[in-house]
């Protein structure tokens, strides 16, 4: 199988960060530890078979997304590249991404 290269973008990166911070806060080290693993884990499969995700053309032309328990993850494949461009709550959807 041929797996893509991984990018995160500087704005995924800060939302990776923030939703570690804010799981910390709230329900602790090993939860939030837990919590981010998986995410991780979700971001290496999108790398194995990124196709397999729906466009979301309707947000923005191009784009793809991974619904990770709260979290949505939005991506591009450009090549050999998955370039993941923001990592939102669902419900916290914006213009941003």
């Amino acid at each position: 199988m041929n797996k893509h290269k991984l990018r995160i973008t500087k704005l995924a990166d800060q939302d990776l960060n923030d939703l570690y911070s804010e799981g910390f806060t709230t329900w602790g080290e090993e939860q939030a530890d837990r919590y981010y693993d998986g995410l991780l884990s979700r971001l290496k499969r999108i790398c194995e078979t990124p196709l397999m995700y729906p466009a979301v053309d309707d947000i923005r032309d191009g784009y793809r997304r991974s619904v990770y328990e709260k979290h949505s993850i939005y991506f591009v494949v450009q090549d050999s590249v998955v370039e993941v461009r923001a990592i939102v709550k669902r419900q916290s959807i914006t213009s941003r991404i």
